[in-house]
């Protein structure tokens, strides 16, 4: 009989020493998908990784690898589920390649590299981030940082460290609230009262100088103001290339340019790939766009697919007042499987992944300008087009060339009725902190809007129950064009990811000479 208790005993401890840390998983996936639209609790991020970072510890390096890798799998399946309305085995390569990440972050954290855990794992993060950024044309999506877009105070470093040092401050919180309650620090000597000091005292220096820049640091921006409309058509994804639905299209948008033709902006914007026509091909479709312009006599930016010499681009078309193309950009960052497909001569099976066309790459940084109507002066700008703001170089690139504000033109409606638009939308917020310029933004089916160089939404195109996707109109706001005082961050860039891969190393290289 006093067997049979301790074997029974012994088969529970044994399923919950299983049980447990797969528990632990789920919550640390849980909290970090709850930080992020579209329930946007951001607080959750601050301890999202604690549960992980206690299941992880003391583990053997695979079991460390594989359950860091199955919080990975977990959170990538909810964050980014929306891509099967595209493609489902492309969505299931990506979720496990991301998820990859998650593995390499439990492996390198349980080799627990030095006692300040609270500069290394954020640097490890941090490190992880840039890369998944970059590799393979880069995926910088859902960035730890981009869980804080609407706690202002916090994101201000971004236009300093970027959106990695936001990342740096989260994940930083995460470690030390561990190694307070695993570790009892509060009950230890003077050096481990340290190790919970500075990390305090670097997240009140981050905050002081949100406060600052929020609050008492006066603007140096031109105050001329420029009059902006966005447009936001919502023309359904199947009906977008449907021959037969192109006079619907381009009376759509022209009804609602006419509308915000009446608060008399300086600029108006039309969607990603707007134009259901080729620019280049379809004549009668541009000559009707062109007319438009002439008609409210207010200069039009467009987003079309054009044709030259036997290629295809994704453009942005500014056409002015008078009804002539003055200035175009071609995209330079492809959607990989969405544009193009990379290595397709050399694996021809990856065109049954996605069966798209081919789109050529943009090759140079155009500047647009406008005639503001208030002043002889013009003003610039330039385009960001789809997920092109995702990506923080091309952004300080534009602003260096003399950009005065950016703008994002994009179409989710590819993904439904899901979190795709709003996480999209996060990363427009800190390309504007950032750079400290204004953003405008308009999406095919939302969100569409204005963001302030504080990183604060301005407004939104929203119906009158309050939605922002999915639904058409415009809106139209006065912005200012940067002028002088590049930030930081826009002159010199990624420092800081280069700094953390560095401490990453010179930590890896200082274990393995003790061990030595």
């Amino acid at each position: 009989m006093l067997r049979k208790i301790n074997q029974s005993q012994s088969i529970a401890y044994s399923r919950l020493a299983l049980v447990k840390p797969i528990c632990l998983c789920l919550l640390s996936a849980a909290l970090l998908i709850l930080s992020f639209p579209r329930y946007n609790i951001w607080v959750f991020a601050w301890f999202g990784f604690v549960p992980l970072l206690f299941v992880i510890r003391n583990k053997s390096k695979p079991k460390a690898f594989l359950l860091s890798y199955l919080t990975g799998v977990i959170f990538w399946s909810v964050t980014i589920y929306w891509l099967v309305h595209v493609t489902l085995p492309g969505t299931i390569i990506l979720i496990l390649y991301l998820s990859l990440y998650f593995g390499i972050f439990g492996l390198i954290y349980n080799l627990q590299l030095t006692t300040y855990n609270f500069l290394t794992i954020p640097a490890l993060w941090v490190s992880l981030e840039y890369a998944r950024s970059h590799l393979l044309t880069g995926f910088p999506w859902a960035l730890l940082g981009y869980s804080q877009y609407l706690n202002l105070p916090v994101i201000q470093i971004a236009d300093i460290t970027g959106v990695w040092g936001v990342s740096f401050l989260v994940m930083m919180v995460n470690v030390l609230i561990k190694q307070v309650i695993g570790d009892r620090l509060w009950v230890v000597g003077k050096r481990t009262k340290n190790i919970i000091l500075l990390p305090i005292l670097l997240l009140a220096l981050s905050l002081g100088y949100g406060y600052y820049r929020l609050y008492l640091r006066p603007k140096t921006y031109d105050l001329r103001p420029i009059r902006v409309s966005v447009v936001q058509g919502n023309i359904p994804q199947e009906l977008k290339w449907e021959t037969k639905a192109a006079a619907f299209i381009v009376e759509k948008y022209s009804q609602l340019s006419k509308e915000a033709a009446r608060d008399r902006p300086d600029l108006i914007i039309w969607p990603e790939a707007s134009s259901p026509g080729v620019f280049g091909e379809d004549t009668l479709i541009f000559e009707g766009i062109f007319s438009l312009a002439k008609t409210i006599k207010s200069p039009l930016l467009i987003g079309s697919v054009s044709k030259e010499r036997q290629e295809y681009f994704n453009s942005a078309l500014l056409i002015d007042s008078s009804g002539k193309i003055s200035e175009r950009y071609d995209k330079i960052h492809l959607v990989p499987f969405g544009e193009y497909i990379p290595l397709k001569k050399l694996f021809p099976f990856l065109q049954t992944i996605v069966p798209i066309g081919d789109i050529a790459a943009g090759e140079g940084y155009s500047i647009f300008k406008i005639q503001n109507r208030t002043t002889p002066a013009q003003d610039t700008f330039s385009v960001l087009i789809c997920f092109e703001d995702l990506f923080p170089e091309i952004s300080r690139e534009f602003v260096k060339r003399g950009a005065g504000f950016l703008v994002n033109i994009t179409n989710d409606a590819w993904y439904k009725k899901t979190a795709a638009a709003h996480q999209h939308f996060q990363a427009s917020v800190f390309r504007a902190v950032e750079n400290r310029v204004f953003l405008a933004r308009s999406a095919n089916s939302g969100v569409s809007g204005f963001i302030s160089p504080t990183g604060e939404v301005i407004s939104l195109v929203k119906d009158r129950a309050g939605k922002d996707i999915f639904v058409g109109g415009f809106d139209t706001q006065e912005i200012i064009s940067r002028k002088k005082n590049l930030t930081f961050y826009t002159r010199y860039g990624d420092l800081l990811p280069c700094a953390c891969l560095l401490l990453l190393l010179c930590a890896i290289i200082a274990r393995f000479l003790r061990k030595r």
